[in-house]
């Protein structure tokens, strides 16, 4: 099964990914863990590209086919293939991102992005979504801890940027049945155990 995590930048998704990697390793599961962009060695010259920013004057047409081209590459190259052998493969973000980030938050027609989308990943949908949610001033208060340095292009957008982010998301959330919509401000295990729970529960209704 094909499982992503979503959420604005430092939600804690990629802390829950490794953890329910870990969880799905202990069942004796194939796993395959990808992160967005990237994935592949294409992919990762791409995220390069997207994330340093020295690319600030990228505008963001740019931004989506970039975040598009790196995704069919991983679709096409690893998460497919990987499907097809059996393993359970999560990813670190997918195109949900784009329709929030580059739809809501940037501000692009969120109906051309889902277009976009469609043409990136074709039928390959994920089969369950995790969305971790937290509030703006959470995300904020996490990012004031990092340095200038430590931050990627996306992370130094300001907070109304992310407020239309997670609104977007929100959104989403509310005409995807495969959306399963997380208190983030939890603590890790909660948050772990409950992922753990709609995997289970996913496994048994199938």
């Amino acid at each position: 099964m094909l499982i992503t995590f979503e959420g604005i930048d430092f939600c804690g998704k990629s802390t829950q990914v490794e953890l329910l990697k870990t969880y799905l390793l202990e069942q004796n599961k194939n796993v395959h863990l990808i992160r967005e962009p990237g994935g592949t060695e294409l992919s990762e010259k791409v995220r390069e590209i997207l994330l340093d920013k020295k690319n600030n004057s990228m505008v963001m047409e740019t931004e989506i086919f970039l975040f598009s081209a790196s995704r069919a590459q991983l679709v096409r190259e690893v998460i497919r293939p990987y499907l097809e052998k059996g393993f359970y493969v999560i990813s670190d973000r997918f195109h949900d991102s784009s329709t929030a980030y580059q739809g809501y938050g940037r501000g692009l027609p969120v109906d051309v992005i889902m277009s976009i989308n469609s043409l990136a990943i074709g039928e390959t949908i994920p089969d369950i979504t995790f969305f971790i949610d937290i509030p703006i001033e959470v995300s904020a208060r996490r990012k004031s801890k990092k340095t200038h340095d430590d931050l990627d292009r996306i992370e130094i957008s300001d907070n109304s940027f992310f407020e239309r982010v997670r609104n977007g998301y929100l959104q989403i959330a509310k005409s995807e049945k495969r959306y399963r919509v997380l208190d983030g401000t939890q603590s890790i295990d909660i948050v772990s155990n409950q992922i753990r729970n709609e995997i289970k529960k996913f496994e048994s209704d199938k």
